[in-house]
């Protein structure tokens, strides 16, 4: 009989398997065996910095954080935000300036803006021919236009990734309904048909007009996102959790939806800028908010005459289209980064 102890067959499989995974996981080094104080020997120990793990709304946040270009922007669109909201008030809440945009009065200087380095004078932006306050009436605008561009841009997301999501997953006849309704759609020039629908509906107010042109912006993210689930449903996860009996819902919600957030959140932005701007053109063809009220795209419509004469009444509501536009996007470039994992541009 051998002396031979079967516990060290045992041992030596367990090193041997041990082995083995370190040298098959991905991503891992195995370091080579150091002396240590008092003759033992050891793993190198790796510095403290290395070993912090974070978890994923913390990777997030930091990928997020370290976009200049994001952060400017947010801080730019929120003060604008700010600015129109609390300015002249909304709904039933009072605001700060003083003067209402609906309110008319005697000239003063023709016009002109009073605004300075340092002080605002009594009209910052200037006068309108009817001597209304330039500055309430671009506030009220910049309300109207950011509130129609973000319900449209919310609600098209929505329709876009739940039609898109459908028409990937399930394939056959639910793909091809959906597909062929969307394509109707494309083939239709957006502004006509954003036209049509707001002409009948525009005078029902502003939630009206934006669920209209939610109802026709939906359609390049249906497609994007049919384009990734289509891909998505061949992995190994979604095979994976059909196997356990997952339901088909489920797996859409849980599983293929949030793999595709990169391209949803930058469709998203996309969407919110796209919506100012046809807001703006649907205004200023006479399609879009009506009178007493006003948007951003109505005021430049308004008073496009008036370019030569008095520009400020052109170009104060266009910087703000152009601002709000910008800040959307570069924040929108700044999420596809942090949630998009398969973006390597930052180093966690």
């Amino acid at each position: 009989m051998s002396d031979r102890n079967p516990g060290d067959n045992e041992g030596r499989e367990d090193r041997e398997e041990s082995l083995h995974a370190e040298e098959i996981m991905p991503g891992k080094s195995r370091h080579a065996p150091t002396p240590q104080p008092g003759g033992m020997v050891g793993l190198e120990m790796e510095p403290e910095s290395q070993q912090k793990s974070y978890s994923q709304g913390a990777l997030i946040r930091r990928r997020f954080f370290r976009h200049r270009g994001a952060i400017v922007a947010m801080v730019v669109l929120a003060f604008i935000t700010v600015l129109a909201f609390t300015s002249i008030g909304f709904g039933p809440i009072p605001g700060w300036w003083g003067k209402e945009f609906t309110t008319t009065g005697a000239t003063v200087d023709g016009g002109r803006p009073t605004i300075g380095w340092f002080t605002l004078g009594e009209h910052p932006f200037g006068q309108d021919t009817v001597g209304r306050d330039y500055f309430a009436l671009v506030m009220r605008g910049t309300q109207i236009s950011l509130v129609i561009a973000f319900v449209v841009g919310i609600l098209s997301t929505l329709i876009g990734a739940i039609i898109g999501g459908l028409a990937g997953y399930y394939r056959g006849w639910v793909e091809s309904l959906l597909m062929r309704m969307t394509d109707l759609l494309i083939i239709i020039p957006l502004l006509v048909l954003a036209a049509v629908l707001a002409r009948s509906f525009g005078d029902s107010g502003i939630m009206v007009l934006a669920l209209v042109l939610a109802a026709v912006t939906w359609t390049s993210l249906a497609r994007l996102v049919r384009g990734e689930v289509l891909s998505l449903r061949e992995r190994e996860f979604v095979s994976a959790a059909q196997a356990i009996g997952t339901s088909s819902g489920r797996i859409i919600r849980k599983h293929i939806l949030p793999n595709t957030i990169g391209v949803i959140i930058v469709n998203t932005t996309f969407s919110i800028s796209a919506a100012i701007l046809l807001e703006t053109s649907l205004s200023f063809l006479g399609f879009g908010v009506q009178p007493p009220d006003v948007s951003l795209g109505s005021l430049i419509s308004t008073y496009q005459n008036a370019f030569t004469v008095r520009p400020w009444l052109f170009w104060f509501p266009g910087l703000f289209i152009v601002a709000i536009a910008l800040c959307v996007n570069f924040i929108g470039d700044g999420l596809r980064d942090a949630f998009d994992p398969r973006q390597n541009r930052n180093k966690d």
